[in-house]
């Protein structure tokens, strides 16, 4: 079939075009910093006759995405792990709605998971507002990713989300390729996920048919993802504390690029991706005259209800909800090193935080809110337990 729009600027390269982006990309010097900033050892000239030397996203993924993911996999975590694989059909393409904890590796952990059982790689969303120098939009759509607008007048944005839907329904369809998107826009950042019905609303634009049929088409998978540490932890009770101090703060283009790069290089602990089952044969068995918004609503109960009980649980976990809650509900979970060294961990991470004459009051509320986003995961799992699907 052939492609009914244009989706150029949005969709990754196509490899007839692979050579000119790249022969374009590495003239850039913000790449030339960024490989040597995060590689030093990196001899640079030959890195980029290797790079000119691939013809199309498939060979860059396998020759420099997957070998690069797994050494930031090796040095910063402590093993990225996946349950529930054998859900997946290897010949059905499925678009994979997760919960969002880093800019960048939530899709690449995924997909390095993907490659390790012999399964391709997934197109990945990522908004434009992280599009922040030309070399960074070369690059991700050279390494199979498709970019959601944002920040978009009313009008335009209609528009955008129908040429977004059209394109993953053109990609689970047409080019039979898995596609990445996280289940609300931003990350959440008090760690207690929830879809947006938006999102939803979005992919069942596309498709001419039903909501129901439309959303069928795409094969939606709800993922779990879980890591230990987030290393952005303290930047975002950072963002917690300037937003209460005025509420109209906005992060700046530096504190984007600065929360891609912590995540990228610290250290994360375990992480895990729980793989649910395609919603297909429970949106099958939903009334036929139930009406569009009570469906979208359902179809997001379905998402959170998989992520949270899909969340695996670690120690900080059940320390930071006794921690919030001032009790010791679960202290026969963890040790009392263990405890020690949680408190230690969010102290050393709150002296990172720069912002002038912090007072005790603030770094109390900090510490609070470090608090509630490792509890949270076991708060939503827990109740999640206790609910019908």
């Amino acid at each position: 079939m052939s492609e009914p729009l244009n989706f150029s600027d949005i969709a990754p390269v196509d490899d007839s075009n692979f050579h000119d982006n790249m022969a374009r990309m590495v003239k850039e010097p913000g790449l030339e910093h960024a490989v040597k900033y995060v590689l030093p050892d990196v001899d640079y000239p030959e890195f980029v006759r290797t790079l000119l030397n691939i013809r199309d996203k498939a060979t860059f993924q396998h020759q420099i995405m997957w070998p690069f993911m797994e050494m930031m996999a090796k040095k910063t975590t402590s093993g990225v792990s996946i349950s529930g694989i054998e859900n997946l059909n290897r010949e059905t393409p499925y678009t994979f709605i997760t919960n969002h904890r880093d800019i960048v590796l939530d899709a690449s952990f995924l997909n390095i998971c993907f490659f390790r059982n012999g399964r391709q790689a997934s197109e990945v969303a990522i908004g434009s507002n992280l599009l922040i120098f030309d070399w960074i939009a070369t690059l991700v759509k050279l390494n199979g990713c498709f970019v959601v607008k944002r920040d978009l007048p009313r009008l335009e944005a209609l528009t955008a989300a129908r040429e977004l839907s059209a394109y993953i329904h053109y990609a689970i369809q047409d080019k039979r390729r898995s596609v990445w998107i996280a289940q609300r826009q931003g990350r959440a950042k008090d760690s207690s996920d929830t879809t947006q019905e938006s999102l939803i609303k979005m992919l069942s634009l596309a498709g001419g048919g039903s909501t129901r049929q439309n959303l069928m088409a795409i094969n939606l998978c709800p993922v779990s993802i879980a890591y230990e540490y987030d290393p952005n932890d303290y930047l975002k009770a950072r963002e917690f504390l300037l937003k209460k101090r005025d509420p109209e703060f906005k992060k700046s283009m530096r504190d984007d690029l600065f929360s891609m790069e912590t995540g990228l290089l610290q250290f994360k602990g375990r992480v895990h991706f729980a793989v649910g089952k395609c919603l297909n044969e429970r949106l099958s068995r939903l009334p036929v005259d139930i009406d569009r918004s009570t469906l979208l609503e359902q179809v997001c109960r379905w998402i959170d209800h998989w992520i949270h009980t899909g969340y695996k649980i670690y120690a900080i976990n059940y320390i930071a909800h006794d921690r919030l809650t001032g009790r010791r509900t679960f202290e026969m979970l963890y040790t009392e090193r263990e405890s020690n060294a949680f408190e230690e961990y969010i102290t050393h991470q709150l002296q990172k935080v720069e912002i002038p004459d912090l007072s005790d009051e603030d770094y109390a509320y900090m510490r609070r809110m470090m608090y509630t986003m490792y509890a949270n995961p076991l708060i939503n799992k827990l109740r999640a337990e206790q609910e019908p699907e």
